[in-house]
């Protein structure tokens, strides 16, 4: 009985058809000849290159990047090492690339050459190591200089802070006793039998050495202040017009304009001289002048110059103490 042949299998490949009407056949690329004028601008450009100076950055960026490519590889695996001449007469001696020189026993000997350092300036072997060292002492001493004198700043900054504040202390205290002496006196002038029309002076004519050196010096500059105001006023006086010159037209509304009702402030008499006293007195540190004053206010008029009071007795029951720090 004869045997059928089974059926061929067909693979997935043979199963699919070329699709030759969607084939795209690329054209072979025709090579574009140049112009005459393309090639005039391209010798051009590169005329121009080849002409070009290189600057000097340039140079040395070239000369460090070719010196960096021959130290990064090795000469024993140059091509060109095999004709050196050093190189093969260590290769009779036995030297072998990739062993040390010298005997087989040099354990832990170099196997490759030191490397190559460049110097960039002229000066001598260790240099660079005293300049280091000198310029790290340097560098400690101004960190050192810098710290103190932040320090002796800060110091001095509050320090003067500090005097400014208890210079302004003792000018308000030498006014409190000023203000309190003139009350008195006043008090005592009125019971006095003194005539009651007298007019309240309001600056003090009074010899400079007869106030009490507690507030001399503040009554001395106001003496000095109006002193100098007086002058200033009398020259523009004296170049606005003759001081003869008398206008018989002038009524009181003109004196007035003009200044001439006033009454003359009258200077005290020793201002231009010299007070020892009172030298000796600002010549003392502004803590001991704000005591005095402080301890004249309490015994003279049972004042308390920190509780801005007046107490009744001398105990002046309530008051925390002395000093700035009881009433805080």
């Amino acid at each position: 009985m004869p045997t059928q042949d089974p059926a061929p299998i067909n693979t997935p490949e043979e199963d699919e058809e070329d699709d030759y009407m969607n084939m795209v056949i690329a054209e072979p690329a025709v090579p574009q000849k140049e112009t005459s004028m393309q090639r005039r601008q391209r010798q051009k450009r590169e005329a121009e290159i080849r002409g070009r100076v290189k600057s000097k950055s340039e140079l040395a960026e070239e000369e460090k990047a070719a010196r960096e490519a021959a130290l990064s590889k090795s000469m024993l695996a140059d091509i060109a090492s095999s004709k050196n001449k050093g190189l093969a007469m260590m290769a009779k001696m036995g030297f072998k690339p990739g062993n040390a020189l010298g005997s087989k026993d040099n354990v832990g000997a170099r196997i490759e050459p030191i490397g190559v350092s460049m110097k960039e300036d002229r000066g001598g072997i260790g240099l660079d190591t005293e300049k280091k060292r000198k310029f790290r002492e340097k560098v400690e001493k101004e960190g050192k200089r810098v710290k103190a004198e932040e320090g002796d700043y800060r110091e001095r900054v509050r320090r003067e802070r500090e005097e400014a504040r208890l210079e302004g202390m003792v000018g308000r205290a030498m006014r409190v006793a000023e203000r309190m002496n003139e009350a008195r006196e006043e008090a005592e002038a009125q019971t006095s039998e003194e005539p009651k029309d007298v007019k309240k002076r309001t600056i003090s004519t009074k010899p400079l050495k007869q106030i009490n050196i507690l507030w001399r010096g503040l009554v001395r500059k106001r003496e000095e202040k109006e002193r100098d105001r007086r002058m200033r006023y009398d020259l523009h006086q004296s170049l606005s017009r003759l001081p003869t010159y008398d206008d018989a037209d002038e009524d009181k509304d003109d004196q007035r304009a003009l200044g001439k009702d006033r009454a003359q402030h009258t200077l005290v008499e020793d201002l231009e001289e010299e007070d020892p006293d009172l030298d000796a007195f600002n010549e003392l540190d502004p803590v001991e002048r704000l005591h005095k004053l402080i301890l004249h206010l309490r015994e003279e008029y049972n004042y308390c110059f920190w509780c801005k009071f007046t107490y009744p007795d001398k105990d002046m029951e309530g008051c925390p103490g002395l000093t700035e720090e009881d009433h805080d």
